[in-house]
């Protein structure tokens, strides 16, 4: 069968891959980087110690990002995933992060629902940033200890009280005085990556830093 476009279902052509042209230049790309302060910096400011975030782009509904989401987390299109860490990877590799991050870790699923899906959508996405930078990827660095609902409809006060002690860190791994990159598929209010930060900060890491593939902005924004 011939490679369709995720964005629009248009036949791919050569050279092309996962995104027709005309798609991928029509994503909501972020433009946010680790070297300036961003609204991605923000939401964790004040609540946990990271020192650096960022989004590739911005989630608007019914639009390619929501597609490009659905089929990554519900249809088994892992190549997504692969797709977006690669370029992200690439992004961070040219800013100087290569030498910069040690270890990557990708926020966990429950066991349960790893084995219900098959795969953690996050998996690609961190695993090709983790090359890129010629990082240590820890697929199982963290371990999510309850399967809880999604999140989506919850309020920031609910969702930080869920996800508190939700996740811990897996001991059978090392990263003491490391740099560690915790990533994700999507960032809302920020709540599980602050429970994850928590989880990840008693282990006296180096420095933590947050990537996403996606962030949901404040409405206003």
């Amino acid at each position: 069968m011939p490679s369709i476009c995720f964005g629009c279902n248009a036949q791919l052509t050569r050279g092309e891959n996962i995104l027709c042209t005309f798609c991928r230049d029509d994503l909501p790309l972020t433009d946010f980087n680790f070297t300036k302060n961003n609204p991605v910096d923000n939401i964790f400011k004040g609540r946990v110690n990271i020192k650096k975030a960022a989004s590739m782009l911005y989630f608007r509904h019914h639009g390619i990002v929501q597609e490009l989401l659905h089929n990554l987390k519900y249809r088994n299109q892992q190549d997504i995933g692969v797709y977006f860490g690669n370029w992200m990877g690439k992004n961070l590799a040219k800013e100087g992060f290569k030498s910069e991050i040690d270890v990557v870790i990708p926020v966990p699923l429950h066991q349960k629902k790893l084995k219900k899906r098959g795969y953690n959508q996050v998996d690609g996405f961190a695993k090709k940033i983790a090359e890129n930078l010629d990082a240590k990827f820890l697929p199982d660095g963290l371990l999510k200890t309850r399967n809880t609902k999604t999140q989506t409809k919850k309020t920031r006060l609910l969702r930080w009280t869920q996800s508190n002690d939700l996740f811990i860190f897996n001991d059978n791994h090392q990263i003491l005085a490391k740099n560690v990159l915790l990533v994700d598929d999507v960032i809302t209010t920020g709540a599980t990556i602050e429970a994850c930060a928590e989880a990840l900060l008693t282990k006296n890491l180096k420095n933590l830093y947050v990537a996403s593939m996606v962030m949901v902005p404040k409405l206003g924004n």
